[in-house]
């Protein structure tokens, strides 16, 4: 049997950050991920990073990485009626945003995991949580046809929303939250440059649209598309060219297809778990929420909730009791529903939603209008875009 302090099961920005955090506070952890690394390091995420985000992965010692490889945004832009206009974060709020994709930021996190000696145990089949409402929870699986079973003091489960870690527990141990959105997004990764050094985020009559990227060499967009709809339906020409009718003329100018390296479509979803300690299991990350991917909060609440139970579980292994541990549902909820909201009002003032009206659609069009009149209504979009009104 093997041992150790906290067995965090999941190894996607959550489980990543929590274990190097925990490692540098010197409490041993081990990650178990279903996936192999090359599988794992292959997924297209989100990889956008609000300021506190950032300064987590900094004292983690990643300046260097974020310097050398991070695209710094100091505004974003909307396009709506034809036009592109710009939030200026930078002027608003004093900070700005940093560009880094998750498979890279998930590398370098495992690189130097290994370097630490720290156990990731990948391809973990059959696991099973037992004990996790006893001081001495166990967790048993199979990997590489060997029965195995690690004894700790805690479980972070870090898993996701699919994950093993709600799953296990009685439907009654917890409340779910939850709500879908009548579209998705279809995405797609191309080797060709942005048509725009910010993000473009576009409302249109056909839908919404957002040109994001990975590099200065690599664009990342998404368009609104049905529930119903297959990647069969989209050929690379199609996409092409509804991503070009819901842009500004300007930005639209700008953009070049390119080769497609990864196409996939995104189902929208809210959802909420209450509460997030259960006796020695603790949710983290997509585990414990998830939030349409219109307000990039998805990767940054990973991160600041493996920061606030890192804190939490380093308080307990110094002997300062478990006052700090149950503070983590009621401040990390605080902080998703703030997410929540955020998310829940972009998505709203940017998409087309079956049922909506024309009354409903001059709505936006007032809503957005009123954005670019008011001072104040930028300066609060710009601090929930930063995650300054989250905790």
């Amino acid at each position: 049997m093997q041992r150790t302090q906290v067995a965090i099961i999941g190894a996607g920005p959550a489980g990543l950050v929590l274990g190097a955090l925990l490692h540098q506070a010197g409490i041993a952890n081990q990650i178990l991920e279903l996936h192999s690394s090359d599988q794992l390091l292959s997924r297209v995420r989100a990889g956008l990073l609000e300021p506190g985000s950032a300064a987590t992965l900094a004292g983690l010692g990643l300046d260097a990485a974020l310097r050398r490889d991070g695209l710094q945004h100091t505004g974003l832009s909307l396009s709506f009626m034809g036009q592109r206009r710009r939030i200026d974060l930078q002027a608003l709020t004093g900070q700005s945003l940093t560009v880094y994709g998750q498979s890279e930021l998930s590398a370098e996190l495992l690189q130097a995991r290994a370097a630490a000696g720290s156990p990731t145990q990948f391809q973990v089949e059959q696991l099973t949580l037992e004990g996790w409402d006893s001081p001495r929870p166990l967790l048993r699986y199979r990997q590489h046809g060997q029965e195995k079973t690690l004894a700790c003091d805690f479980i972070a489960g870090c898993d996701g929303f699919h994950g093993i870690s709600r799953a296990s527990l009685p439907s009654r141990a917890y409340r779910c939250y939850e709500r879908g959105y009548p579209f998705g997004w279809l995405g797609m990764l191309a080797d060709t440059p942005p048509p725009h050094e910010e993000l473009v985020y576009a409302q249109h009559e056909r839908g919404f649209a957002l040109c994001s990227m990975r590099s200065r060499s690599r664009l990342r967009c998404y368009i609104q598309c049905h529930l119903s709809d297959k990647l069969a339906q989209w050929s690379d020409a199609r996409f092409w060219d509804e991503l070009h009718a819901r842009l500004d003329p300007e930005t639209a100018a700008a953009l070049r297809p390119g080769p497609t390296l990864d196409k996939n479509i995104l189902p929208l979803r809210s959802y909420v778990v209450e509460p997030l300690r259960f006796g020695r299991l603790f949710l983290a990350g997509d585990a414990a929420h998830l939030v349409p991917p219109t307000g990039a909060k998805g990767l940054n609440l990973a991160i600041a909730d493996a920061r606030d139970l890192a804190q939490a579980l380093q308080a307990f292994f110094r002997g300062e009791g478990e006052s700090a541990l149950n503070e983590y549902t009621p401040r990390v909820l605080r902080r998703a529903w703030q997410a929540e909201r955020f998310s829940w009002s972009l998505t709203r003032l940017l998409h087309r939603f079956p049922d909506q009206s024309s009354f409903d659609q001059q709505l936006q069009q007032a809503e957005l209008a009123h954005l670019f009149e008011s001072r104040a209504a930028q300066t609060a979009l710009a601090e929930a875009y930063l995650g300054r009104l989250a905790g």
